[in-house]
């Protein structure tokens, strides 16, 4: 009878630390799943948007560009808040020919798809 009894409390003993445990690994997968997703690449949205609308509104226009998209791209550009950026802009904006424009905007590019992802 003592034996039974003791194989009774044993068995409920190892009933509960199987839940226990499982109920403490489920939370630490959790927590684990959370890490993982808080890891994922981030990117500097103000760059991001930047740099789409250079590539909308200049690389791909057919005619000059108005007063005011230069405007809105130099007000973004200031927003970013990123000095080697914003030289980098100036650069680009005073090329005196052509061949300096292209190798300043490739250099912008650059520069602007390096900072896309936060570190």
């Amino acid at each position: 009878m003592k034996t039974e009894i003791l194989i009774f409390i044993l068995i409920l003993f190892l009933i509960f630390s199987n839940f226990f445990w499982y109920i403490s690994f489920s939370n630490l997968k959790f927590q684990l799943q959370a890490q993982k997703a808080s890891r994922s690449p981030q990117f500097n949205e103000k760059v991001l948007n930047f740099l789409s609308l250079f590539i909308e509104k200049v690389l791909k226009a057919e005619k000059e560009v108005d007063f005011e998209t230069r405007l809105k791209l130099e007000n973004d550009v200031r927003e970013i808040g990123d000095k080697e950026i914003l030289d980098q802009w100036n650069k680009f904006i005073n090329s005196q020919t052509e061949t300096e424009a292209q190798q300043n905007v490739k250099d912008l590019l650059e520069l602007l798809v390096n900072k896309i992802k936060l570190k």
